[in-house]
């Protein structure tokens, strides 16, 4: 091992644009040289130092988390309607940032470089006025134009249209009926909160106390945006159809929702007051201290603003904190602000650690073990959140996704988090006391498999996929069904902690899952990163795991078709527009650190070490580190909701590529023995 105190590029500025000149050929050519190889850690030890550089004092790591306008445009909305004293430096960064996420196209797109999107345009326009930008500026021209030749703020989502309702652009009839009541519903009807997912649950509920009080926002400097619509906006009625939501299904809700207008005014005022009282307990009861309403901006946005409409004051206790838990997720830099859709530091801190223990090295494993130490402690295990719906017999386990969610501990970060625990314990002298933390994680993952054989990130068969078709869900989010990427988390958990298919029927049905879903061109799909390079990595992690032949059929098509998708450039990219519905194949786009890690990952789990894909691969990434040791990624890498929200994990380009580069060293040195864990 090198030398660890004096490794080259700590003292870089991160996101530097130079890159090493390397000459791909020769790499291949002289693959295993001594040169290569010490050149090869050379670059290792660039990318760990990065890494162990934004590890924070107590362990963790938490990188920026971003998303596309609409988020930072909400904010800035907010701030207006509960009439607050904006900020207006602040409001000036916003401001900045949104006019340089301004597609070609005029609008805004919900990932690098995409499609205009009417409801993250007219968020950002409006936003951008609110401000104070000139309506007649370019800026504010060119996308005024672009939402108008695309039919006009008539077109936005529900969600747009229920903050132009809460601004009194539009009225209440342009959004769908969904009464408070809905709290008092019984489990057996249709529609209740625990048949639709946690986000879904946490943004609704205060959404519901919204639409029954009908609240205007305070709006001091009286903005609006009747310009962006074709018609008089007090006109606009209900959304028709969206793409994706089956007609008859739509039809018979539209039908509900349409008796639901009649009957609402006539609601008893006992039942509604009642109905309020249990929207506001359940938030109370979630309300999660300064990580807020389940710790997702949207959520703890509707929260505010429904204690806002409920007249509680400004200094009231759980009006303060979760009107401060949102002031949290700001990331501010020298020139921009942007808000954080939420944050992430049990996944970057797992991830890192991964990434770490593969790395080897003595500094590496130190700082791998203290974050897996600041991990241990944030584990759930005395509060049995909504996931007990479903399952109230499983005792708590898990690990939430941000520093607290209690009532929302996620299936995917626990896997992870016992991989890592599991992994770091078994190191020649370690003296990690995991044991337990482990065996409660794979118990309550274990415990929340799905029917099919699946897991879903939150919930157990949260798949009432009819739900998905009500005219509020026109998003098409609505439900948390099993996906390939979580499940192949959970039975690489499960094969790394020694179970087998024919002794584990949990295991067993998981694989047989992971089987099924198989695409026909040989790839996975992936439901949290994207796309199907992220499922297909995850499935082949686990399916090696789990002891499936490297020669098996399920595995032969999934490196055919890791291979057929590289770039020539060596890389692996794919565009967002990959979640389209008419999904036809695998969507090319230039190659980024992040998806080339896992692709590479991926293969190399599957016994492809060797293979020369592998190596251009790796010669990608090399030629493509920076003096800082990272690597620059401005794609976004991973959804939110398909086609609704997409995200930029900024620490994937911190991490992924070290994991490929340290493993595809581990692997080519010594008795090409495989890889030997769960991911």
């Amino acid at each position: 091992m090198m030398d660890m105190t004096g490794r080259n590029g700590a003292d870089f500025a991160e996101g530097s644009a130079e890159r090493f000149d390397f000459d791909h050929a020769h790499f291949d050519r002289s693959h295993g040289s001594l040169a290569d190889r010490a050149f090869l850690q050379e670059r290792i030890n660039a990318a760990s130092s990065a890494l162990l550089s934004h590890q924070r004092e107590d362990g963790h790591w938490c990188f920026e988390f971003e998303a596309d306008a609409t988020i930072p445009a909400e904010y800035a909305l907010l701030v207006h309607y509960l009439g607050e004293e904006p900020n207006l430096e602040r409001e000036a960064k916003i401001a900045t940032y949104l006019r340089r996420i301004q597609g070609e196209h005029g609008g805004w797109p919900l990932f690098h470089k995409g499609e205009f999107d009417m409801s993250a345009s007219v968020k950002a326009y409006f936003a951008l006025k609110m401000i104070g930008d000139d309506i007649d500026a370019p800026h504010m021209v060119r996308a005024r134009e672009a939402i108008l030749s695309r039919g006009g703020a008539e077109m936005a989502n529900v969600f747009t249209r229920i903050l132009l309702a809460l601004f009194g652009v539009v009225t209440w009839r342009a959004v769908p009926v969904m009464p408070v009541e809905i709290m008092h519903l019984p489990r057996w009807f249709p529609f209740h909160m625990s048949k639709v997912s946690y986000w879904a649950r946490t943004v609704m509920v205060p959404l519901f106390v919204l639409g029954a009080l009908k609240p205007v926002a305070k709006n001091p400097r009286r903005v609006s945006v009747d310009e962006l619509f074709h018609t008089n906006p007090k006109k606009v009625g209900p959304r028709p159809r969206a793409e994706g939501q089956s007609r008859a299904w739509y039809t018979f809700f539209a039908g509900v929702d349409a008796c639901l207008r009649v009957v609402d005014p006539m609601l008893p005022k006992r039942s509604r007051k009642s109905a309020i009282g249990k929207a506001v307990t359940f938030v109370k009861e979630r309300l999660n201290g300064e990580d807020g309403l389940g710790a997702i901006f949207p959520a703890m946005a509707n929260s505010v603003m429904m204690y806002e409409a409920l007249g509680v004051p400004e200094n009231d206790p759980d009006r303060a904190i979760a009107r401060y838990s949102i002031e949290k997720l700001l990331f501010e830099t020298e020139n921009e602000v942007y808000c954080q859709p939420c944050v992430s530091p049990v996944w970057d801190t797992g991830l890192a650690a991964h990434a770490l223990l593969e790395t080897g090295g003595e500094a590496e494993r130190e700082a791998a073990q203290r974050g897996l130490e600041w991990l241990k402690p944030l584990q759930v295990l005395d509060v049995k959140g909504d996931w007990a719906d479903q399952k109230p017999d499983v005792r708590p386990g898990g690990w939430a996704f941000q520093y607290a969610n209690p009532h929302y501990p996620d299936v995917d970060d626990t896997a992870v988090v016992a991989l890592a625990l599991d992994r770091a314990a078994h190191l020649p002298g370690s003296h990690a006391d995991s044991e337990q933390s482990v065996a409660r994680a794979k118990e309550w993952v274990s415990g929340l498999q799905s029917k099919n054989g699946g897991w879903g990130a939150f919930d157990a068969d949260n798949t009432c996929y009819y739900l998905n078709n009500i005219p509020f869900s026109d998003h098409g989010a609505l439900l948390d069904p099993p996906t390939v990427d979580v499940s192949a988390r959970c039975v690489s958990m499960l094969a790394q902690l020694g179970e087998k298919p024919d002794t584990n029927a949990t295991m067993k049905r998981g694989i047989d899952y992971i089987l099924s879903e198989q695409e026909k061109d040989g790839s996975w799909f992936g439901r949290w990163g994207s796309n199907y390079i992220y499922g297909t990595w995850s499935a082949l992690c686990a399916l090696n795991a789990a002891g499936v032949a490297h020669e098996s059929a399920a595995m032969r098509r999934a490196v055919a078709w890791l291979v057929s998708i590289q770039n020539e450039d060596g890389g692996w990219g794919e565009d967002g527009s990959s979640y389209k519905l008419d999904y036809k194949g695998y969507e090319k786009s230039p190659s980024t650190a992040s998806q080339t890690s896992w692709a590479l990952l991926g293969l190399m789990a599957a016994g492809e070490v060797d293979n020369p894909a592998v190596k251009r691969g790796i010669a990608w990434l090399v030629a493509n580190q920076n003096e800082a040791g990272t690597w620059k990624e401005e794609r976004h890498n991973a959804p939110g909701f398909p086609r609704v929200f997409y995200l930029i994990y900024h620490g994937y380009s911190k991490y992924f590529p070290l994991w490929a580069l340290a493993r595809y060293r581990n692997l080519t040195s010594g008795n090409r023995a495989p890889v030997m864990h769960g991911m």
